[in-house]
C-alpha cells in the first residue's frame, strides 16, 4: 500500500490537526474488523450506523460521545454458572471497542438493540448562527452635495 507524506503540510496549515490524523488512521490498516457495521443515511441531516452486536445483552453494551468520538464497547461477562462444555466456539464473544469519528455538529439521537444490531440513530443540527443567510444588497445613498457657504460667497 502507498503510504503519503503530509509532514509539508503539518508546516503550513494552522488547525487542521485533526483532518491530518484522521488521513493516517485512514492510511493504517490498524482498525479491526469486528463486529461489522454499517453507516447509513437515513435523511437530509440523519445517519443511522449499526453493528451487529449477537450474543451481547444491552448492559454488556456502552455507548460513549465525547467531543466529536462516538465509541461503542462490548464486554461479555464470564457465565461460569454454566453447567454445560463447549466442545466448538463459533460464535464470536470477544471483548470490542469501536470508534466512529464524526463532523461537527453531528449528535447522537438514539440507541437501540433489536436482534442483535445496535442501531446508534445520529443527526447533523447546525445552529442558526452557523447557518448560511441571504444578505440584502442595498442600492447605494445618492451623494449629497454640500454647498460651502463661502464659496458661494465669492
Amino acid at each position: 500500500m502507498r503510504t503519503y507524506d503530509l509532514t509539508p503540510f503539518y508546516r503550513s496549515t494552522v488547525g487542521f490537526d485533526r483532518l491530518f490524523n484522521l488521513l493516517d488512521q485512514a492510511g493504517s490498516d490498524g482498525s479491526p474488523g469486528y463486529p461489522p457495521y454499517n453507516i447509513e443515511r437515513t435523511g437530509e441531516n440523519a445517519y443511522r450506523i449499526t453493528v451487529a452486536v449477537s450474543g451481547f445483552a444491552k448492559d454488556e453494551l456502552s455507548i460513549v460521545a465525547k467531543e466529536n468520538t462516538l465509541t461503542i464497547k462490548g464486554e461479555k461477562v464470564a457465565n461460569e454458572n454454566s453447567k454445560s462444555e463447549v466442545l466448538y466456539r463459533g460464535i464470536a464473544a470477544r471483548a470490542f471497542e469501536r470508534a466512529f469519528q464524526l463532523a461537527d455538529f453531528v449528535q447522537v439521537k438514539d440507541a437501540s438493540l433489536e436482534n442483535g444490531l445496535l442501531h446508534v440513530d445520529l443527526v447533523r443540527e447546525i445552529p442558526e448562527a452557523k447557518k448560511p443567510r441571504q444578505i440584502a444588497i442595498n442600492a447605494g445613498a445618492k451623494a449629497q452635495v454640500i454647498e460651502n457657504s463661502a464659496a458661494q460667497a465669492a
